[in-house]
């Protein structure tokens, strides 16, 4: 996937009477995560197992999908009968009437795979405002150095936000570390080597490839922690960077995240986001699945706000249910996306009760100690939980 976000967002209602709405430069308004039906302008090869999808953004939504670099989109299709539900990064820096996201076919990935072969322009899909975390403070970018480590598809928030680091200040510098198996998989080449040429100072680019030798020992072959230990050492100085940006597999971004503390790297400092958990196994959650409750068992209840209306769902201790399984039944408009603890979308506020969240891959400490959860992954543990969509 191209990038699941360890990110979150807050709800508002956008003012269409805001002159920011159609400023491509301005802050985007925080929004509640919802669909709204887009049409396809284009599908662009990127590689022989990726595209580029960029979608129509009508000027009566222009204001619901401002997003900042970094950020991503959950996509809705019925594909065999099936509804299915997927995030993506977005590629290009903030344009008035589109948007455009990058999807690598995934091996057996159903919605990856019918996107890059079956999806063509003038398609109609549900797309989600944007969402996520995986960004920087634009309004501070002088003299900034920022640092991009990236593998595959990973690359997708990182070329958002190199774009607007470079071009939003003459004194930002940009690093970017990007690794692939072969020249052939390396996606975004040609816009990488365009970057690099507008901005041959203040860019930084080293592909690294894993399957295919390179005239440096230290730009061939995979990213191990000796190698990474020697990048820190040779090619970026951890003392001169400002923030990271780390995206990729889990076992690539977890190396990173080690090493870089290890280093001591400030882990405030660090912000990573995934396209894959590395688990085998996987939530689907694209409904909630049927439970029953039966006579005797001992339940918890659960009541969500969402879009100002509450409802309360009732579930059997032994189901060992998510809040967002139980929500789903009862409420089948609630926002999620990956169901798996790493894109954010199904975040909510903790109101009152007690509950343990199986995996987090998508919310901040300081998220944490706010009282946010990932409803996907959140169970409870008391009689009684309150959760609000809508804070």
């Amino acid at each position: 996937m191209a990038a699941l976000n360890l990110g979150s967002t807050d709800s508002a209602v956008l003012d269409p009477t805001d002159d920011s709405v159609t400023d491509p430069a301005a802050a985007p308004t925080k929004r509640r995560a919802r669909f709204h039906t887009l049409s396809v302008g284009e599908v662009r090869q990127l590689t022989q197992d990726s595209v580029e999808v960029t979608f129509v953004v009508p000027e009566e939504l222009q204001g619901e999908f401002d997003y900042d670099p970094g950020q991503h989109l959950a996509l809705r299709a019925t594909i065999d009968g099936r509804e299915l539900r997927r995030s993506y990064s977005i590629c290009r820096p903030r344009t008035l009437g589109s948007v455009s996201v990058a999807i690598k076919r995934d091996l057996g990935g159903i919605f990856s795979s019918w996107a890059n072969t079956e999806l063509r322009a003038g398609d109609r899909l549900d797309v989600m405002s944007p969402q996520g975390t995986f960004t920087t403070a634009l309004e501070t970018l002088d003299d900034k150095h920022i640092v991009g480590i990236a593998a595959g598809s990973g690359i997708t928030p990182l070329m958002s936000l190199a774009h607007t680091v470079l071009e939003r200040s003459e004194t930002s510098r940009f690093t970017l570390v990007y690794t692939n198996r072969t020249a052939l998989d390396v996606m975004f080449l040609d816009e990488l080597a365009d970057l690099k040429d507008r901005y041959p100072a203040r860019l930084a680019l080293h592909h690294v490839l894993s399957r295919q030798s390179r005239s440096s020992a230290l730009l061939s072959g995979r990213i191990d922690e000796e190698k990474l230990r020697l990048m820190l050492a040779n090619i970026i100085r951890p003392a001169a960077v400002d923030e990271w940006f780390l995206c990729g597999p889990f076992e690539l971004v977890q190396l990173c995240r080690d090493t870089l503390e290890s280093v001591d790297v400030e882990p405030g400092h660090i912000r990573f986001e995934l396209f894959t958990t590395g688990e085998p196994t996987h939530a689907a959650g694209d409904t909630g699945r049927p439970v029953v409750v039966g006579i005797g068992d001992k339940t918890f209840e659960i009541e969500f706000t969402l879009d100002g209306e509450s409802a309360t769902v009732t579930t059997p201790v032994n189901a060992k249910e998510s809040i967002l399984n139980a929500a789903l039944r009862v409420r089948p408009d609630v926002p999620f996306a990956c169901a798996g603890g790493v894109c954010g979308t199904c975040r909510a506020k903790l109101v009152s009760g007690d509950v343990t969240m199986t995996e987090n891959y998508a919310l901040e400490p300081d998220e944490i100690a706010r009282g946010y959860v990932l409803t996907c992954q959140s169970h409870p543990t008391t009689d009684k939980v309150v959760v609000d969509y809508d804070v």
